[in-house]
């Protein structure tokens, strides 16, 4: 079942540090690898409780943070004004493993260098999401180069700010007036349902989807 997505609520920041995921898997010494964006997909997930931007016009709103509840995320300290339009579809069976599928269409006129997805890294108890499966075929004849499309995958802190207890896959750019599908591997790990924060950021900076930050309270079986 399908179901756009919105975005959440705005957060104190949090101090960004430094260290880069060595991909585990099987993958030492891959390194970070190059972009490619494609077309397309939707949801099955609630948005996090929503806070206005500032500046926007609900004077009445009461917002609880989702850095309230389990598994959710601080906010970065910076905020990109380009709108996007997010869907987010769990392919995923409550006794099983599967796909989370995320589809980022770019609204805004001009292009995100690097589009990055992040969730806490303590989803993974549960349910781990990774941005491939790993196999012989992803290795190119000729040398230990993986073929993907995701440019990183980092377990923070990281080299460019990303927080401890998050994990971030970048995705590569996103062309002005794009649709970018990225398929995440999950592999249940832990039984029983799960909801966690999801973002939607160009780097460091958080999207913004309408009047409210790209992020999203996604629920899984």
């Amino acid at each position: 079942m399908r179901r756009q997505m919105t975005a959440s609520a705005a957060r104190p920041p949090r101090a960004l540090t430094a260290l880069a995921l060595a991909a585990g898997l099987g993958l030492a010494g891959c390194g970070m690898l190059t972009p490619s964006p494609t077309p397309i997909a939707s949801g099955g997930a609630t948005p996090s409780p929503e806070a206005s931007l500032p500046g926007s016009s609900d004077p009445t709103a009461t917002p609880r943070p989702s850095a309230d509840l389990p598994l959710s995320l601080d906010l970065p300290g910076s905020v990109d004004s380009r709108l996007i339009r997010v869907e987010v579809e769990p392919r995923i069976p409550a006794d099983g493993s599967g796909e989370l599928i995320v589809t980022v269409v770019n609204l805004s006129g001009s292009m995100v260098d690097e589009l990055v997805l992040r969730w806490p890294t303590g989803l993974g108890t549960v349910v781990f999401l990774a941005p491939f499966e790993p196999s012989q075929q992803r290795i190119r004849e000729g040398g230990p180069i993986l073929n993907q499309d995701w440019t990183k995958w980092v377990i923070g802190p990281g080299e460019s700010g990303e927080p401890a207890g998050t994990t971030s896959v970048g995705w590569g750019p996103l062309l002005a007036g794009a649709t970018l599908t990225i398929p995440l591997v999950a592999e249940r790990r832990g039984d029983g349902p799960v909801a966690f924060d999801l973002q939607v950021l160009a780097g460091e900076s958080i999207l913004t989807f309408d009047a409210q930050l790209a992020e999203l309270r996604v629920a899984l079986p």
